[in-house]
């Protein structure tokens, strides 16, 4: 990467960093702080950790559309607005209602999408993995310090302290996206970072993308769910104070981080994708039912590393395994519908947990949640194994049909080289490749500038 595509990724990945946290902030002690407010009770508390899903889900594939038409920037920027005026909302809550109507306005700010869009026109075709790699790592690291701050920032500056931290970092993502981040005035489509309506209907009848689709629904729902009820769990059942919650979720995240990594490695390295998948929704499963009949803190803390080592695991795969299974050259149309699902699984999870807990018990949420994923890892062991295949685009020089159709006949006939499609309004080519058989001296013959 040069200076300027650097700069550009650094600063979308840290917008990136502060609107997720200005969404997870809340998440570990929402169902203790907002206990208080007007009509509070365990399924509104659920509806208002996750509403932002339900609004994110809706419009983000709207907005990176619109963006198409009225600029990447303009976009991003509004969304920022919108997000800053729900943590403002938010802020000043003194009903459940005012939270949950604060918290949908935040979500509304849907800019996942556009960002990925302007991420892919910041940046040349080569380094997009990359660029999208540094973007990963930031929202991982966006919900772990959520968790790890959230409980000690409460305790300093309360509720309405958190959402104006919200407001204040969507304000330096705006000074960001203004100042940091080169203006583009063409927007060039993107089909491996932009969703497109011509491939929609593929990636939604495509089985086995609807199992990775369902999996992040369950996923991020069984999160949502679960933290309705771990927050007032920690402090009545084993008398941890707020602040000690901090302390706990530093050591699960930091140990759930690094015995996720064996698993990561064999399922990306040593192609064991589909065992380390099914064994880690097993694990889920366990782990969930196993929380409610934790005999101490730090047992409970086990079982919470445990989901964590699953859920990070499957954070880190699950994009991967689409990426190798989305139809060539439409990447972010199967990536669009999956991130959906995700924040769609929120809304569900948070509405579906506070229903469980107002309506039934705490055992009846961690038996059903644990239930489903047992089920699901059945599922997931019927699955056919992923091939181990990698995406690759780069610029082409096809004026014609019949340019078109030679140059994919000279690069389909490449060792290692699965399959491609080449679009002239791009005047970009999209492979799946074995990057183990792939002859890269022949591509390179036909396409020099390939590295």
């Amino acid at each position: 990467m040069d200076v300027i595509e650097r700069r550009s990724v650094l600063a979308l990945a840290m917008v990136y960093l502060f609107r997720m946290l200005g969404l997870f902030l809340i998440m570990p002690v929402i169902s203790v702080a907002a206990d208080g407010l007007d009509g509070a009770d365990a399924a509104l508390i659920g509806a208002a950790i996750g509403i932002y899903g339900f609004t994110q889900a809706s419009l983000q594939i709207p907005m990176g559309m619109l963006s198409d038409k009225l600029g990447r920037k303009r976009v991003i920027l509004f969304g920022l607005l919108l997000f800053a005026l729900g943590s403002i909302i938010c802020a000043h809550a003194d009903s459940i209602a005012t939270l949950i109507i604060g918290r949908a306005v935040q979500g509304a700010g849907a800019i996942a999408s556009t960002l990925m869009a302007l991420l892919s026109d910041v940046t040349k075709e080569q380094n997009r993995t990359k660029a999208m790699a540094m973007v990963g790592i930031s929202i991982g690291a966006s919900f772990m310090l959520s968790l790890i701050l959230g409980p000690v920032l409460f305790q300093w500056v309360g509720l309405a302290g958190l959402f104006y931290l919200s407001f204040a970092f969507s304000i330096v993502g705006m000074g960001l996206i203004v100042w940091a981040v080169p203006n583009v005035t063409e927007h060039t489509f993107k089909r491996d970072t932009t969703p497109s309506l011509v491939a929609l209907k593929d990636v939604l009848r495509n089985g086995r993308l609807r199992f990775l689709n369902i999996s992040v629904f369950l996923l991020h729902g069984s999160l949502t769910a679960l933290f309705v009820a771990i927050p007032s769990l920690l402090i009545h059942r084993y008398g941890l104070t707020l602040g000690q919650h901090s302390i706990l979720y530093l050591l699960v995240m930091g140990a759930a981080f690094v015995l996720m990594l064996p698993l990561v490695i064999a399922a990306e390295a040593k192609g064991l994708m589909k065992h380390v998948l099914t064994i880690v929704i097993t694990i889920i499963g366990l782990a969930t039912v196993a929380m409610e009949w934790a005999s101490n803190v730090w047992l409970f803390g086990v079982t919470v590393c445990l989901f964590f080592v699953a859920f990070n695991t499957l954070e880190a795969t699950l994009p991967s395994v689409v990426s190798k299974l989305a139809p060539v050259g439409y990447r972010g149309t199967a990536m669009g519908v999956f991130s959906t699902h995700q924040f769609m699984g929120a809304f569900v999870g948070g509405a579906g947990g506070g229903w469980l807990l107002q309506n039934t018990s705490m055992t009846m949420l961690f038996s059903i949640i644990g239930g489903i994923w047992l089920l699901w890892a059945v599922v997931s062991a019927w699955q056919p194994t992923p091939k181990q295949v990698t995406s690759m685009a780069f610029s082409v020089v096809a004026h014609t049909e019949d340019d078109v159709q030679q140059l994919t006949e000279e690069i389909m006939a490449i060792q290692g080289v699965e399959d491609m499609q080449i679009f002239m309004d791009e005047q970009t080519a999209y492979l799946k490749v074995d990057k183990k058989q792939l002859d890269k001296a022949a591509l390179q013959r036909i396409v020099p500038h390939v590295k």
